[in-house]
């Protein structure tokens, strides 16, 4: 009788204990309050999220590089905040902790739709960029010729990142043509990854920006990126509804960095000269 008892006390135990994790987990005790431009200042950090790539943030050597990072290392300069860069692959986490408000700016390059300007705030445009088909050079694929008409694109497998902007674009670009086109959300490798995959022909086609693919193109000439998918898109950086004064900050500071010449010769180095 005793044991019965006893098991019967563990049991109401542990089940006490699974409900307690299951309620902090559903509600953290520290939940991390909304911040705008003056919770900012006041602590002096300023938090940003990018992707581990050559547009974002990577290491090449004992020197940190990217587009993003430089921006961010030039807004510090200007802004008198530490700059905090924090890395996340996938964009869809970088808007669950933006959301959180873990991060105070996702610092990649987001194509501003008006869906996706409902639930957020984004910058001035950072780049002019369109989503373009990666895919093997004549040379490099025995002879074969590049595709260049999208009607082309029907029945094949296209290689995407997970929660690419891509991928409603590829969504349309069926309907437009009128076919089926398989798209493969890979959720291990970036477009980066993706584009070597081509290039070693492990797969044949994969779609991702324009200012990646040629990132890509200059270390793997046997890419072939001049077929468009989508139109030039603006794309910015997004901030949280709640955050409008920080989102002016950011304006202010793009502005004069473009204004001094130096957003030019970021540009440049990484993507070349626009054309």
């Amino acid at each position: 009788m005793r044991t019965k008892k006893l098991l019967i006390l563990y049991i109401a135990l542990l089940a006490i204990a699974v409900s307690t994790m299951i309620m902090l987990w559903k509600h953290p005790l520290h939940e991390i309050p909304p911040r705008d431009y003056e919770q900012i200042k006041e602590e002096g950090v300023l938090r940003m999220v990018t992707e581990y790539n050559q547009s974002g943030y990577y290491v090449a050597g004992d020197t940190i590089e990217g587009f993003q990072y430089e921006l961010s290392q030039a807004i510090a300069k200007l802004s008198g905040l530490e700059v905090q860069t924090h890395l996340e692959m996938s964009l869809a986490k970088s808007f669950e902790d933006l959301s959180g408000n873990k991060y105070d700016v996702i610092a990649r390059n987001i194509p501003a739709t008006s869906e996706i300007k409902e639930e957020y705030l984004f910058t001035d445009p950072i780049v002019l960029n369109k989503q373009v088909l990666v895919q093997r050079t004549a040379k490099a694929n025995d002879g074969k010729q590049p595709i260049r008409n999208q009607l082309d694109l029907a029945k094949k497998t296209l290689y995407i990142p997970k929660d690419s902007p891509a991928l409603l674009r590829l969504h349309n670009l069926e309907i437009e043509i009128g076919d089926s086109i398989y798209v493969i959300e890979d959720e291990l490798y970036s477009s980066e990854q993706l584009a070597i995959m081509v290039a070693k022909g492990d797969i044949d086609y994969a779609v991702c920006d324009q200012q990646i693919a040629r990132l890509s193109q200059k270390q793997l000439p046997e890419l072939d990126i001049d077929t468009d998918i989508s139109f030039t898109q603006l794309q910015s950086w997004a901030v949280r509804k709640d955050s409008p004064v920080l989102l002016d900050s950011l304006n202010s500071w793009l502005n004069q960095i473009r204004e001094s010449g130096l957003y030019n010769k970021i540009y440049e180095r990484y993507y070349g000269k626009r054309k």
